[in-house]
């Protein structure tokens, strides 16, 4: 007789409904998987038959063949070990039970009949509730956080007698009791850089409280010291916390990468080596697995000293900062990443760091100048929306209380992002939105577009410039509280996106904004 259970395969973050058949037959032991399994899925049946002949059942005399469909696709990964040792039994006819084929499972199995969690379990769950499934047996993992979704059952499970005896109609008790998902403690930020706690750059200040209102990218330059990588460290302090659809989001890419996540509710802060490869940043590996743009998700990827980068690896970045994901294609698999970031980075203005430094004496040429400068292609440099040039500050002339707290600026943020969600009846911020969406809530007056079209003409802007000058626009309204996009916004959006540095500028000068 054969059974068919249901089960979650992971394509990426993607889940699809994988159906495992099972026929049990007389014949010589052994037990065969087909469906395209990998390694890992083949060594289930040494682990599945261990576990049930520990649970005193007989296999003996049994030829066991499991069929997973759809066959095209590749599965791996041991998730498929509880699915499979459920259906060996119903087809052995040793659990009479009727499964419902909305009702899924997923967990591996230790040779005693314990489960265990796997990699992948939560973006799996997540996928079940996608495809629609009603009811899902997974293994208890203390380092989830608990789950509960009204239209989807989640049931916790740490041995599989207690799935037979859930499928027969006994009680098991609940690992998780109901109503424990209660909502999450305010977030915790001692560990980071305060605002408050850095002294003067009052306009690189209000830069990224723009760029942390709209998700817009950021390109810092200055000399040694003069605090680019301070203001970064101190950037993720006022973002608002995610929601806990985007916590979720951002466990399951860390559980799929095999990395530990110390705050589910602070927005991921990467700060990757310039040495580091475009494997490593982009993600991939023979089974891709996320990347650091991916990591970032959410949240902010740092990339200090980005001219020492090399050039393949930040031509890498074009596309995850035109889309907002990444696609990876290899030739066992193909999958595609979320990779919503925001991107701030931070390079000198010459190889020896003092180009325009007022205390320093510059010794580059003008040739090595803009080979450092090169470095970053057009196409990358063309992504950024605002250009920061810093300078040192005087730390005697700043005091510590006239300045605002990251708590303070986090509270402007988050109505300003607010703003922006009930503006577009989405989450989505105004970097992202489309840009007709944007003119059609946010249109400019005649004298604002004859505005940007002489600048344009005069400074030689690109289309995308154009359109980021406006987005940025519509953010410092959002910050203000305005309806409409202001003159003063506008002005101040070219301001911010006048670039620090620039090759075809003249005599190679550093230019103050």
């Amino acid at each position: 007789m054969g059974a068919i259970v249901t089960s979650i395969g992971l394509k990426g973050l993607e889940g699809y409904r994988v159906q495992v058949e099972v026929q049990a037959m007389d014949g010589m032991d052994c037990i065969v998987i087909v469906g395209l399994p990998d390694a890992s899925v083949k060594e289930s049946k040494e682990r599945i038959s261990a576990a049930l002949v520990s649970m005193g059942y007989s296999l003996h005399e049994k030829k066991v063949v499991i069929n997973l469909s759809p066959a095209e696709q590749k599965k791996n990964g041991p998730l498929f070990d509880l699915p499979m040792a459920i259906g060996m039994l119903m087809s052995m006819d040793e659990l009479k039970v009727k499964i419902s084929p909305d009702t899924a499972f997923i967990g591996a199995l230790s040779l005693d009949g314990s489960i265990r969690p796997v990699e992948g379990m939560l973006p799996a769950v997540l996928a079940a509730r996608k495809l629609g499934i009603k009811s899902i047996y997974i293994p208890y993992d203390e380092d989830l956080p608990p789950l509960s979704f009204p239209e989807l059952d989640i049931i916790y499970v740490t041995h599989l007698h207690e799935v037979l005896q859930h499928l027969q109609g006994q009680p098991i008790l609940p690992l998780f009791p109901k109503g424990s998902n209660q909502p999450a403690e305010e977030v915790h930020l001692s560990n980071m850089v305060d605002f408050q706690d850095i002294v003067g750059h009052k306009h690189a200040k209000f830069a990224l409280e723009v760029a942390a209102a709209g998700e817009h990218h950021v390109l810092m330059a200055g000399p040694p010291g003069c605090g680019k990588s301070l203001l970064a460290e101190s950037f993720p302090s006022i973002l608002p916390p995610l929601t806990e659809e985007a916590s979720l989001e951002m466990i399951s890419l860390y559980q799929l990468s095999g990395e530990t996540l110390m705050n589910t509710r602070i927005p991921p802060y990467r700060n990757p080596h310039h040495s580091a490869s475009g494997v490593s940043i982009i993600g991939g590996g023979q089974n891709p697995k996320p990347g650091e743009v991916s990591l970032a998700h959410r949240g902010v990827l740092f990339l200090d000293e980005v001219a020492e980068f090399s050039k393949k690896t930040l031509d890498m970045l074009r596309q995850p900062l035109e889309t907002g994901r990444v696609t990876i294609s290899r030739a066992r698999s193909t999958v595609t990443y979320p990779a919503q970031f925001i991107l701030l980075a931070a390079m000198n203005p010459c190889p020896c760091g003092y180009l325009g430094s007022n205390t320093h004496y510059c010794t580059c040429t003008p040739n090595k100048i803009q080979s450092y400068q090169n470095k970053l292609s057009g196409p990358i440099r063309d992504r950024f929306d605002i250009f920061l040039s810093l300078r040192p500050v005087d730390l005697n002339q700043r005091k510590k209380r006239e300045q605002d707290s990251s708590d303070v600026v986090r509270k402007r943020v988050d109505e300003a992002r607010k703003r922006q969600y009930e503006r577009y009846n989405m989450e989505i911020c105004n970097s992202r939105v489309p840009f007709e969406q944007l003119m059609k809530t946010s249109p400019l007056t005649i004298r604002q577009q004859n505005l940007i079209s002489q600048i344009s003409a005069k400074r030689n802007f690109s289309n995308r410039t154009q359109v980021k000058i406006i987005r940025i626009a519509r953010t410092i309204s959002d910050l203000k509280a305005e309806e409409a996009i202001s003159d003063e916004s506008l002005w101040q959006a070219i301001y911010l996106n006048n670039k620090a540095f620039d090759k075809r500028e003249e005599k190679q000068k550093f230019v103050t904004v």
